[in-house]
């Protein structure tokens, strides 16, 4: 089966200025923006106190992870079954349903850790998981209300929100940990307390003013403003030949690999950086660098694509993972260690939103919720056989094992993108390989 990638310098799509003023769209692209912003807060400051509180309620190190691991099965588990029902009720509705659960899990995890229940307190941390897994959506909303020419720039705008979460969280643990002492709890509950607070906020700007819901806008521009290159206009595909859609599968290759490779060098640094004698301190610096590459630059990722394509950003994404990968055991200071930790998040931040670029545009409308929650748990499923995995190839190979693990997945990447963008999807966007 053949398909077309979106090609730069294509027709424009033009869309009536009465249909959907552009002024409607800078709101709901705005919303969804604040929303994640807020949302990443919560979902950062409260990601720190996990282990701890694990500990504390199990009385048992071994169980530290625990917690973490529970969020990301709520996480690949609720995105599919929402996926399908924004397909149903709309995005507003699917999003809003994502921040009361989180809100609902971080409730729920302080409450338990002021009875000392460790069940009660997974529970919660499930429910956020699948809190989060829904909100990951958002990108995809943002996709829909934008045209098919800046769809990969709204993305990354969205995807940029998570720079303003990974500055705010970690500023509120300490204030918000005095706020459970002052209300005589326990401090660690604080940044659940204060998280579910974010989350509700994200809810009530969503349940407000995002509207008219971003599903209704990507159909007015589906039929109104359809440039030649996008999907035909129908009753939506079955899943089985959606899923043989090779545009499809290299959007699904591109976020999952590039998942898979940032979570086997990531969640091992900073064992490694301990073991070398690195202090906390050098520790944050280098976890600061890597954010930077993640969340940074995601809005210039996004225009870029939206020029150059989503093949050559692709592929630029794997060469970058691939010189990570090679760096990390090389580094021997904290800042070359930060720019290796840089790369990487850049290096996933470009596969990432090509991906869902790839992935937005390669769906009609009425097949993008299921879909795009169907990748959202591909994804997760890939974080957590990359945490999983890394420990024991730490164990036997080292920093180099971890090295040579993450250079093959980059390298099968490359590998993978330019073989289906020769021979199985033609022609090849603009600038391709």
């Amino acid at each position: 089966m053949s398909t077309t990638l979106p090609q730069p310098g294509a027709a424009q799509t033009v869309l009536p200025e009465a249909l959907i003023p552009s002024a409607v769209r800078v709101r709901l692209l705005a919303t969804l923006f604040v929303g994640q912003s807020l949302f990443s807060a919560s979902q950062i400051m409260t990601f720190a106190a996990l282990p701890i509180l694990a500990v504390e309620l199990a009385g048992n190190d071994a169980l530290a992870g625990v917690p973490a691991t529970v969020t990301l099965l709520g996480r690949a588990a609720a995105a599919y079954p929402i996926g399908w029902l924004m397909d149903r009720y709309g995005r507003r509705a699917g999003l809003s349903t994502g921040f009361l659960l989180a809100m609902g899990g971080f409730l729920l995890s302080a409450l338990a850790a002021e009875w000392a229940s460790l069940l009660g307190f997974l529970l919660g941390a499930l429910m956020a998981g699948m809190g989060r897994g829904i909100g990951e959506l958002a990108r995809y909303a943002a996709a829909e209300v934008e045209l098919p020419d800046r769809r990969a720039k709204a993305i990354g705008f969205v995807v940029f929100a998570g720079t303003v979460g990974a500055v705010v969280g970690p500023r509120l643990l300490v204030p918000a940990e005095q706020l459970a002492q002052r209300f005589g709890w326990i401090s660690p509950t604080g940044p659940f307390v204060v998280g579910a607070g974010l989350a509700y906020l994200a809810f009530m700007l969503n349940a407000l003013l995002l509207r008219p819901d971003p599903m209704r806008v990507g159909q007015m521009i589906a039929v109104h403003g359809r440039p030649a290159t996008a999907p035909a206009a129908g009753p939506g595909r079955a899943v089985r030949e959606i899923f043989s859609d090779w545009t499809v599968r290299l959007a699904l290759v591109a976020m999952v690999i590039g998942q898979l490779v940032m979570t086997v060098i990531m969640v091992i640094t900073p064992l490694y950086m301990s073991r070398h004698d690195y202090d906390t301190d050098a520790i944050a610096w280098v976890f600061m660098g890597h954010t930077l590459g993640m969340f940074g630059l995601a809005s210039v990722t996004g225009w870029l694509i939206d020029r150059v394509g989503q093949v050559p950003m692709i592929i630029a994404g794997g060469l970058i993972l691939a010189l990570s990968a090679v760096l990390t055991p090389l580094a021997g200071n904290v800042p070359l260690l930060a720019a290796a930790l840089f790369l990487l998040g850049l290096g996933w931040n470009f596969c990432y939103i090509a991906g869902s670029a790839m992935l937005a545009g390669a769906l009609q409308p009425e097949e993008r919720g299921r879909v795009q929650g169907a990748s959202e748990t591909l994804v997760s499923l890939a974080s957590g056989l990359g945490s999983i995995s890394t420990g024991a190839i730490f164990a036997q190979g080292g920093i180099t094992g971890i090295s040579a693990a993450g250079l093959a997945c980059s390298v099968a990447l490359l590998l993978i993108t330019v073989w289906i963008a020769r021979f199985r999807v033609r022609p090849l966007a603009a600038g391709g390989a």
